[in-house]
């Protein structure tokens, strides 16, 4: 990873997505968590307060090893264990049907192969247990797509590898997980190009 993805993004990550409207949206996505909890994008930690106590554990799945060192003040206060178990989403360091819930909230964008990722989640998920996830991908309207594509190579070099056009529902069917619950946005403040969200549930059946 360069200099700018592991020591300046974690930072700017770190600033941007901790603000009143993502609080909010983190609070919604974390509702219902409980028991044993793999996180796919840990980042900083910024989910680690709106996890429910009825958690357990949470398994952390992070690439950047400045962005685990931001959020040890997080970890610290958190009341269950966290353990930062990998550093690849598309390569789940965990047995199979072994959680009870995964949570990702803004991490398809930017992993190689979505596909994968939410196929692993599948993998170590128990029966019936649940993806929670928030995204930003793919406009509903034709005039912003054609932005995002028009867009999207320089979000990538500038965003470590985010990509704004993901179709993330086709992405977490595509994985083989059942979508039961889904909230198409576009989040207050933003750039549509950037802002149109997916945020809902799905379960592995």
């Amino acid at each position: 990873m360069s200099f700018y993805g592991e020591r300046v993004l974690p930072h700017v990550i770190n600033v941007v997505m901790h603000n009143k409207q993502t609080r909010e949206i983190r609070a919604r996505v974390c509702g219902g968590l409980a028991g044993e909890v793999l996180e796919i994008g840990f980042g900083t930690g910024h989910n680690l307060p709106f996890v429910p106590g009825e958690v357990t554990r949470l398994l952390a799945v992070e690439p950047s090893t400045r962005s685990v060192d931001l959020a040890r003040s997080r970890i610290t206060a958190a009341p269950f264990d966290v353990e930062v178990v990998g550093l690849d989403g598309q390569r789940l360091p965990v047995d199979d049907a072994s959680v009870d819930a995964v949570l990702c909230t803004w991490s398809l964008c930017t992993i190689p192969d979505p596909v994968a990722a939410v196929a692993e989640a599948r993998r170590v998920l128990r029966p019936g247990g649940r993806f929670h996830f928030v995204e930003h991908g793919r406009a509903p309207d034709e005039r912003v797509r054609r932005w995002q594509d028009r867009w999207n190579p320089m979000q990538q070099r500038i965003a470590g590898g985010c990509n704004v056009n993901r179709d993330i529902r086709a992405i977490v069917e595509a994985g083989g997980l059942t979508v039961t619950t889904l909230d198409n946005y576009y989040s207050k403040g933003e750039p549509k190009v950037l802002g149109a969200m997916y945020e809902g549930l799905a379960v592995a059946t």
